[in-house]
């Protein structure tokens, strides 16, 4: 029995502010849900992030944003592509919506000032990556692409004045009223005492993703996993968290180094770059009909099995024939990366391996982003709208937050209606029972906490699991659970909030006895039909985690 805190201990909130919508979160997805709400309405936003406006993984996106958008390609094309890479998992519904509105979101993008590459014709310049049959990934900044969406978006955001931005505030819990639905966070702020009550009609989570659970990954150090976690307190159902993406080509840096690691584009592998072992052999070349370009769980599971097969950390990446000039025009900041870590990937192979990059589940959403907690909403890599699956398709995680976040604003706008003309009078409460007994502190830190955290994931929930492992892992968790500091410092939330989803993820692989798309399980290899459905988890109040299979 897992047992977790359902609520850390803080100080009641000294100061109070008011929205008529709060966004938690600063990347494609909680930018365009904000952006949305400015453009179309007087409603009172607030957007509050963690680090500065643009320190999210949006801002790391290289290879682009996938959309039907040549004249060759069509929505359909993308669905069948999308619902493939997701092994059976994907909600054709929302995916549906995904392929349908993305053009039209992106044309928009492009409107509001993201400057994409374009073609000697004026066209947009489209390339390919792994599970793609067509020529639909539109980037910017030959491998910038993120970085020049955030740009746009943040610029457009900070120019509406319905939108306050509040940058270095770290989101404790989800306020709820007494019927149970959302009311605001609770939050503090750099610079500003105590802990603060941001009050609102409808909270929006857009935190991003959770891949610092792991020791080696590409995410940023922001990415926590802070509004999923935040979310299960507040008694948010949270669905398929075993379905942990691991890119795999992923600049190896050596044995033992930990953090975030550079990534080098599947966009690289789409311009004709393809992967080799020791012996110079092209080993995805009959594995898949795509070879280098299949899916990204396909492709991992290949490098690691000849990684494990051959006791070696790394396969290598051969782009060599692409020559310098195209290195620097085509992929610049990968190129400038790699020469920094004294790699010519014009003259040398490129050392590559898979590492933690995107979580294909999240906290349970309808087609408009609402949460099983009414008036919490979510969307982007802190979402599970349906749309990956058991494996996310390349390029399809800024098309989901770009299409959802205009979504929710929708919704929004539409139950709403105008801004509110006073704070509500009822009085909002936490999001769960009194903190556990202060008795859970020792004297180990919540860095060194969260260091043990992500060595056990590691180690125990990795690109291969079996049954073993994960129990090992699950008492590793439940040993650090009891060892969990008493200070809300930010140290200590964001190792708590770690610790929710590790256990969290760690529950739902255990209890996935199969393996389907990125969740691979050594003792379980093949896909099993009886599996094919979807795992809930949920937090009780007494800090039980439960996990469900909903066929």
């Amino acid at each position: 029995m897992n047992r977790l805190p359902t609520q850390l201990p803080a100080a009641a909130p000294s100061w109070t502010v008011h929205a008529d919508v709060i966004v938690v979160g600063s990347g494609i997805a909680g930018l365009s849900t904000a952006l949305q709400l400015a453009r179309h309405s007087q409603l009172r936003v607030l957007l509050v992030t963690k680090g500065g406006i643009d320190a999210g993984s949006t801002s790391w996106a290289q290879g682009g944003i996938a959309a039907a958008l040549a004249a060759g390609d069509s929505p359909d094309e993308h669905l069948a592509d999308t619902l493939t890479a997701g092994a059976g998992l994907c909600d054709a519904d929302a995916v549906r919506l995904l392929v349908r509105e993305g053009p039209a979101a992106v044309r928009d993008l492009l409107a509001l000032g993201a400057r994409f590459d374009r073609t000697g014709d004026g066209g947009l310049s489209l390339t390919r990556e792994g599970g793609h049959r067509r020529d639909r990934i539109a980037h910017a900044g030959g491998d910038a692409t993120g970085a020049e969406i955030e740009r746009a978006l943040v610029t457009r955001v900070l120019d509406a004045s319905a939108v306050e931005v509040v940058e270095n505030a770290f989101v404790l819990d989800v306020l709820r009223d007494r019927s149970g639905a959302a009311a605001g966070v609770t939050l503090r702020v750099q610079g500003r005492d105590g802990v603060g009550a941001a009050r609102a009609r409808a909270v929006v989570l857009a935190t991003g993703g959770i891949g610092q659970v792991y020791s080696v990954t590409t995410n940023p150090p922001v990415a926590t996993g802070d509004g999923v976690a935040a979310a299960l307190r507040a008694g948010a159902v949270v669905r398929d968290l075993e379905f942990i993406q691991f890119h795999p080509t992923v600049a190896f840096l050596g044995a033992g180094v930990s953090g975030q690691q550079p990534l080098v584009s599947e966009a690289v592998r789409g311009e004709g770059a393809f992967l080799v072992d020791d012996d110079g052999t092209r080993f995805m070349v009959g594995v898949h009909e795509l070879a280098d370009l299949a899916p990204r769980d396909i492709v991992a599971k290949a490098i690691f099995g000849r990684m494990r097969a051959r006791g070696v950390d790394h396969v290598w990446l051969d782009a060599r024939a692409f020559g310098a000039s195209k290195w620097r025009t085509r992929f610049p900041t990968i190129y400038a990366t790699l020469t920094a870590l004294g790699i010519d990937p014009a003259r040398e192979l490129i050392p590559v391996a898979p590492a933690s990059h995107y979580a294909s589940g999240g906290i349970r959403v309808d087609l408009d982003g609402r949460s099983s907690v009414p008036g919490l909403y979510t969307c982007g890599e802190a979402s599970c709208t349906g749309v990956h699956g058991a494996n996310r398709l390349a390029s399809n995680s800024l098309l989901d937050g770009l299409v959802f976040g205009r979504r929710i604003a929708a919704t929004l706008l539409a139950e709403l209606g105008g801004p509110e003309a006073a704070p509500k009078p009822e009085p909002a409460r936490r999001s769960s029972p009194p903190p556990v007994p202060s008795s859970r502190a020792n004297a180990a830190t919540a860095e060194s906490i969260r260091d043990q955290i992500e060595r056990v994931m590691a180690r125990h929930a990795g690109v291969v699991r079996d049954h073993d492992g994960l129990a090992a892992g699950a008492a590793a968790l439940r040993e650090l659970a009891s060892a969990l500091p008493a200070s809300p410092d930010l140290a200590g939330w964001e190792a708590a909030n770690l610790l929710t989803i590790a256990t969290a993820l760690v529950s739902a692989a255990s209890a996935r006895t199969e393996t389907r798309g990125a969740h691979w399980r050594d003792d379980f290899p093949d896909r099993r039909e009886q599996w094919l459905g979807h795992l809930d988890t949920v937090l009780g109040p007494d800090g039980t985690l439960t996990t469900e299979f909903i066929k």
